[in-house]
């Protein structure tokens, strides 16, 4: 029983922090998801964590041909500035124009506060800023 609960605790951690992971590749959910199932449920907990947030890092992470596309198109002539900072996790304003990532229907990007980022078009949510 303990078993069971430890692991609906893992998983509820590591759904509810998604947006930590946000940033993170594959790779580095494993290893965050990993550490935090052993904090709270020793090494069951770990087995948990690491595939639970291997799960998310994958999901969130764009793949590297829409980072590459949103880098090398053109900026648009016009400037958008929102007084918002833009964060990871967090919806862009409805004033900020998103631009579908060709070939990739899953994204969108967008140019604010000369920032380019990558979103999430039916939340508006950003996944990636790119420096």
């Amino acid at each position: 029983m303990l078993i069971k609960q430890s692991i609906g605790a893992v998983a509820a951690l590591i759904f509810a922090s998604g947006a930590a992971f946000a940033q993170s590749s594959t790779v580095n959910g494993t290893v965050g998801g990993a550490a935090t199932g052993a904090i709270v449920g020793g090494p069951v907990g770990a087995a948990v964590g690491g595939v639970t947030g291997a799960a998310v890092g994958a999901m969130l992470e764009p793949p590297q041909t829409v980072v590459t596309y949103v880098r090398e198109v053109p900026a648009p002539q016009a400037r958008v500035v929102v007084e918002e900072k833009i964060v990871v996790g967090q919806p862009l304003p409805e004033t900020v124009v998103l631009t579908p990532v060709p070939d990739n229907p899953n994204f969108a990007y967008a140019v604010a506060n000369d920032e380019r980022v990558i979103v999430e078009p039916s939340s508006r949510k950003v996944i990636r800023v790119l420096n």
